[in-house]
Order: C-alpha cells, then structure tokens, then sequence
C-alpha cells in the first residue's frame, strides 16, 4: 500500500494519541504475568475464575489511573480537531475498556467519529474491530490507514487490509518493517489526505 490519499484515519489510542503513563512492566509484575504474550491474551488463558476476576480488578485499576492522567500526545489534538473540521472520518480502536476511554474521554474530549474498546470487539491483532469501523463509516478498508505504535496495531490494519502507520516513539523501531507508513510526529498524518 501506498501513501494516501486515504479517506479515513483511525488511530490506536494510548501511545499514539494519548500518553496514560502505562507501566505495562509494573503490571505485569503485580500480577505475575510472563514477558512475550499480551496481558489481554494471558487473562483469557486462566483457567481459575477467582484469579482471572482478580487480575481483571488490577488491570482496570491500572488503566482507570492512567486514564484519569492521560495527556496528549504532541500533535494529537490538532491533527483530530484539523481532520473533524475538514470532515475527514475518523475513529479509535484501542484494547483498553470501555470504562478507561470514557475516564480519558471526559479528561481530554477526543474528536472522533466512533471509538471501540475490548467490550466491544475481539482484540488487536484481530482485523473485526477495525472492520466494525469501516462498516460504521460506510468505507472500504483499503481506502483508510489505522495508526498506531505496536506490532498488534500494525498487524490489525493488515488484517484488515487497511495501510499501516507506525508512529515512532524510540522503542518501537523494530516494527517498522511491519508498517506501510512510518511517522515521527502525528502532524504528518494531514500529509496523507
């Protein structure tokens, strides 16, 4: 795929447009959860419904902490504004609950069409989240580009058959052979329009 013109732009939320200070290390130290598979993707392995309800209560204090310290990115909030004025669709899919967006949509106000949680679809990698969006919007995937700033956003928009923008952010470099767009400030995202 090739850079633009892209009639929407869909954005991962924390790390690509907000900064909820995540310590995904503290978290998965506090609950013992192994390095190398997500933590979404670990809860559903336990098979012990006392744990997994625990686990879930930490993970939701986690992002409810974060959510209600969420700070934007630098750029952010001038590229949605930029794209809702100009009328240009827009839309979050993001792995955190449906209760953590709302804190840090009553904290920033996020300009966006239509923004999915974990409630609402399976995962990313999964492609349904993004597809769920496209449907909404009336679009055809290929048409729009999902940014983000890991492996499972990227790997998501290819699922989807959607152009893939990694936004670099020093410790993610390693995943833009995966990515279709590399950018280093959100402000080149209105470059592809």
């Amino acid at each position: 795929m090739t850079e633009g013109p892209f009639t929407a732009v869909l954005f991962d939320l924390d790390g690509t447009l907000v900064d909820t200070r995540l310590d995904f290390a503290a978290l998965r130290r506090e609950l013992g959860f192994p390095e190398g598979i997500g933590v979404l993707e670990h809860l559903a392995t336990l098979e012990d419904p006392e744990q997994a309800a625990w686990a879930s209560t930490v993970i939701d204090r986690h992002e409810m902490e974060g959510a209600s310290a969420a700070t934007w990115i630098d750029g952010a909030q001038h590229v949605l504004e930029t794209l809702h004025r100009n009328g240009v669709p827009t839309g979050i899919l993001t792995r955190n609950s449906r209760a953590a967006v709302a804190r840090t949509n009553a904290v920033l106000g996020l300009p966006v069409d239509l923004i999915l949680t974990r409630e609402d679809c399976a995962p990313k990698p999964h492609p349904e989240g993004l597809l769920l969006i496209a449907d909404y919007l009336g679009l055809r995937p290929a048409s729009m580009v999902y940014v983000g700033d890991f492996v499972f956003d990227l790997q998501a928009a290819r699922n989807a058959g959607m152009a893939s923008g990694l936004l670099r952010n020093g410790k993610n470099r390693h995943f833009e052979d995966q990515a279709d767009l590399v950018l280093d400030h959100l402000g080149e995202v209105l470059d592809w329009l």
